[in-house]
C-alpha cells in the first residue's frame, strides 16, 4: 500500500505541484489542506503517514501546525517546507517536531521516500 500524504499549503497552484510530484513516486495523496483548521480537520479524519508542511501560513504558522498536527497524529512524519528560507532560524527548525526541512525548491530532488515514510512501513 502506498503511503499516505496529506500535503498543507496556502497556495493552490503549489497543492497540485506537489500531489503530482509525490503521485509520481508512489504515494497516495490523501487530502490537500489550505490552513491550519483544514489540516487538523483531514489529520483526525486520515490519520496520515505524512505531512509535507508548509511554514507560512495564514493564522497559524507551520510551526504552530506542526505542534498540533503531532498532537493528533504522533506518528505521521512532518516534513516543513518553504519557499523563503533566508527568513528561517536554523534554531527554531531543530526546536519544533518535525522531522525534516526542505526547500520548495529542492522538493524535486530529494528522497521524499525517506523523509516522509515512517521506519518499517
Amino acid at each position: 500500500m502506498a503511503n499516505r500524504i496529506l500535503i498543507v499549503d496556502d497556495d493552490a497552484s503549489f497543492l497540485g505541484i506537489a500531489a503530482e510530484l509525490l503521485a509520481e513516486r508512489g504515494f497516495e495523496v490523501l487530502g490537500k489542506a489550505m490552513d491550519a483548521d483544514q489540516a487538523l480537520v483531514v489529520a483526525i479524519r486520515e490519520h496520515p503517514d505524512g505531512i509535507l508542511l508548509d511554514i507560512n501560513l495564514p493564522g497559524r504558522d507551520g510551526f504552530a501546525t506542526a505542534a498540533a498536527l503531532s498532537e493528533v497524529c504522533p506518528s505521521a512524519r512532518i516534513v516543513l517546507t518553504s519557499a523563503d528560507v533566508q527568513h528561517i532560524a536554523a534554531e527554531t527548525l531543530r526546536g519544533c517536531c518535525a522531522h525534516a526541512f526542505v526547500p520548495k525548491e529542492d522538493l524535486a530532488t530529494v528522497d521524499l521516500a525517506e523523509l516522509l515514510t515512517r521506519a518499517g512501513t
